[in-house]
């Protein structure tokens, strides 16, 4: 959906807790965790605003978002 939020805590909010717990006790996943902030924000105002940008350059920016992600959960999940 456009503009829609993939904010952790709204992708996985039966993690809350310990995504918190993570942001405040692991530098690497607190740093991960604001690129992937940072790279969702991009992506939604591309979106919402409509701002012309090429297709393969917003689908590289959510590839990027996802892999992110991915590496995020595997950490929450460890």
């Amino acid at each position: 959906m456009l503009g829609e939020s993939h904010d952790l805590r709204h992708e996985f909010p039966d993690l809350e807790q310990k995504i918190a717990a993570l942001r405040a006790g692991n530098p690497e996943f607190a740093r991960l965790m604001d690129e992937y902030d940072s790279l969702d924000a991009r992506v939604r105002n591309i979106e919402e605003l409509g701002s012309p940008v090429a297709d393969e350059t917003i689908e590289e920016l959510k590839k990027q978002r996802l892999h992110l992600k991915d590496a995020l959960y595997d950490m929450i999940r460890a």
